[in-house]
């Protein structure tokens, strides 16, 4: 995890968005109670590092100290509505979640019940996200739009250089080449 407060201080080198203290051990566990489910240690590390918050430019930071819970929770569930958005306008339908039924509102109640047991991704600006779960580290970034999900970074500290620059290796590089560590959001990659 040494790369988590190094992400957060390029963060703020970058000025990009406004950094305000990280989050402490309290804060965190009000945050994990309120929203069930707990960060995963790198993403932990980097927030309590300095926690981004939006200032004017807008960039989707989930503020988890003052942000609005219904924000908040929108912002969590997005992965999991954009997937039902998929199932009920477009061909979405996960094989593993057995034969595909003829009505949509059949296909929608299958997706929820299965998409309920899916590894929660928590969300680190816009729709960039982390997988949930403490003890658990090293995870790519993955930018999530509906079913249309690809990496956004190796790590944090390359999520940083890939979405507001600074250094750090280009996409074309070889040597960048995330692994895909989270079930079921893995498939889509």
């Amino acid at each position: 995890m040494p790369h988590e407060p190094d992400a957060a201080a390029r963060l703020a080198a970058l000025h990009c968005c406004l950094i305000t203290p990280g989050l402490t051990d309290a804060e965190f566990a009000q945050v994990e109670a309120a929203f069930g489910f707990t960060f995963a240690d790198d993403h932990r590390a980097f927030l309590a590092a300095g926690l981004p918050v939006d200032d004017h430019r807008g960039l989707g930071w989930p503020d988890w100290r003052d942000g609005d819970p219904a924000e908040l929770r929108r912002m969590l569930d997005w992965p999991v509505e954009g997937v039902l958005f998929d199932v009920e306008h477009n061909v979405m339908w996960d094989a593993a979640w057995g034969p595909r039924p003829h009505t949509v509102d059949q296909r929608l109640a299958i997706a929820r019940r299965h998409l309920a047991d899916v590894p929660q991704l928590v969300p680190v600006c816009g729709h960039r996200y982390l997988p949930a779960g403490r003890g658990a580290s090293g995870h790519p970034v993955l930018s999530v739009y509906q079913t249309d999900i690809i990496y956004y970074g190796v790590d944090l500290a390359d999520y940083i250089h890939q979405e507001f620059g600074g250094p750090g290796l280009d996409r074309a590089d070889p040597a960048w080449d995330p692994v895909a560590t989270v079930p079921f959001w893995r498939d889509f990659l």
